[in-house]
């Protein structure tokens, strides 16, 4: 029902846009890939894992590999998760080619990020979905992340988007709630947050979900918030909120590959090298990683709760910190 109050949950309602776990010689960690995808599905709770996104960096990793990371994922959780693959590029061609080979690999639906650095006009946007869309029989989530890519998808246009049966959601990275709503009252498109802080308000005005980075370490808490809003505790979902600024503020203090890879590191989990040109986390940004995830009572995952609040007072004591094995 167009603009209903019902969360539209196409791809599950908490996924994580999964890292791409790396050797130090900065190869890609297919064991590594197979292990954190297990342990964001299993341990973190995840619904659903966003496969060669912008967080697993695939602005520098090659066709072949997207392709190996994608089946590695499917073959490890995708009985028991949805698994969209980023096929988003420039170049209608070549994402219609990756959409094709993601279908093949057995993904559940595709991401696809507005055109970046081109900058096409919105009717260039138009045709440029509804090929990708044509091209498949995938579910698509569009990705609205005009920061990155400098061109935003005109809520105009997402509402014309919204009318291919294929394209039934979108990641909203625009930050403009009164934008979000406006196409939400328009159309069935569900929408996922695609920035953390804002999750909790994306859910008062409808959307579905979030798609998130700090889900590699707090997806639990994540999880909880979603049942708490919508069970009717609203209190309790703000409570979250509120617990996990430090987590959203501190794991953006930089580009959030570098910061999600050391925290993983940090934590014994598959994680690895960056690849140029991003550059690994300092010891000083791990030092203040671990404040930001001791402030929010974030614990190892290594035999403890992953998202199981600090008692007041022992938020030093129980700290995460590097090495912790």
């Amino acid at each position: 029902m167009v603009g209903s109050t019902t969360p539209n949950a196409p791809f599950g309602q908490m996924l994580t846009a999964m890292i791409t776990p790396m050797r130090d010689n900065g190869e890609v960690d297919y064991d590594g890939v197979a292990r954190l995808a297990a342990y964001l599905v299993d341990e973190q709770r995840n619904d659903g894992l966003v496969v060669n996104g912008t967080t697993g960096e695939s602005a520098t990793t090659s066709d072949e590999e997207k392709e190996r990371i994608l089946r590695t994922v499917v073959e490890a959780v995708g009985d028991r998760a949805t698994i969209v693959a980023g096929a988003g590029s420039n170049d209608t061609r070549h994402s219609i080619e990756l959409a094709r080979t993601a279908e093949r690999a057995g993904a559940h639906g595709l991401l696809l990020v507005t055109p970046y650095y081109n900058r096409p006009p919105q009717e260039g946007l138009l045709r440029h979905f509804t090929a990708i869309a044509d091209a498949t029989g995938l579910p698509v989530m569009l990705y609205d992340i005009p920061g990155r890519t400098g061109t935003p998808i005109a809520s105009e246009t997402l509402v014309r988007l919204a009318e291919h049966p294929r394209i039934v959601a979108n990641k909203d990275a625009k930050d403009d709630l009164g934008a979000s709503s406006w196409v939400m009252a328009r159309t069935d498109l569900a929408y996922y947050s695609g920035n953390d802080m804002l999750n909790l308000p994306m859910l008062s005005i409808g959307a579905a979900g979030f798609v998130s980075v700090v889900g590699h370490v707090v997806g639990g808490d994540l999880h909880d918030m979603i049942d708490a809003y919508h069970s009717g505790d609203v209190a309790r979902a703000l409570a979250i909120h509120r617990r996990l600024i430090p987590v959203y503020t501190g794991m953006f203090r930089t580009q959030g590959v570098i910061t999600t890879k050391a925290v993983l590191n940090m934590s014994g989990l598959p994680g690895g090298t960056v690849r140029s040109p991003l550059t690994d986390a300092s010891p000083e940004l791990q030092a203040l990683l671990s404040e930001d995830l001791a402030a929010a009572g974030v614990k190892s995952p290594n035999g403890l709760a992953p998202h199981q609040a600090v008692p007041a007072g022992a938020a030093g004591a129980e700290r995460l910190t590097e090495g912790t094995a």
